[in-house]
């Protein structure tokens, strides 16, 4: 790991981690140190992000401008996050599931199938405790209602919500 990557590393975590969200007391400059890690430690980071307190990513995740990651998000790896997109606190993005699909042996011991990424779209908004399974894609200005849960792939445009999320309805 090169000298600067162990910084971020070091900073995000024993740090960046503890400080305020971005909208209380303190919250602006916590911003900045956490963007500024992030720069080191995601695959791709753009302008503007906000990775707020407590944020957990995998490697290789993208997160485009202006974008952010929520307070208390755990972002699996390689997943890509577009520009312009909104999370919430505590969204959950997984790129990986059990396995399940044998009787014979306990579900516990059957091990990981393949890992999916996921890949969110530009200006998406994804709500307070959202859940987005392995492999799906969010399209283009969409919206994902609060605590949803997304199995299946979200067209452009589209507004979900619910568990699991279906379309409510088109933004055009």
């Amino acid at each position: 790991m090169n000298p600067m990557k162990l910084a971020a590393y070091a900073l995000y975590h024993v740090l960046g981690k503890r400080l305020p969200v971005s909208y209380e007391n303190g919250g602006a400059a916590a911003r900045k140190l956490r963007a500024f890690c992030a720069r080191y430690l995601l695959k791709e980071c753009g302008k503007n992000v906000n990775v707020e307190r407590n944020a957990r990513f995998g490697r290789n995740v993208v997160l485009g401008d202006n974008s952010g990651i929520g307070a208390n998000a755990v972002v699996s790896a390689g997943t890509v996050i577009g520009s312009n997109v909104m999370m919430g606190p505590d969204c959950i993005i997984y790129n990986q599931m059990h396995r399940f699909d044998r009787t014979d042996i306990p579900m516990n011991q059957q091990g990981y199938g393949p890992v999916q990424p996921v890949v969110i779209g530009n200006d998406v908004w994804i709500g307070s405790r959202v859940t987005i399974m392995p492999g799906v894609k969010v399209g283009d200005g969409s919206v994902i209602g609060a605590g949803a849960v997304v199995t299946h792939d979200v067209p452009p445009y589209a507004v979900v919500g619910g568990v699991p999320a279906k379309v409510i309805k088109y933004r055009k």
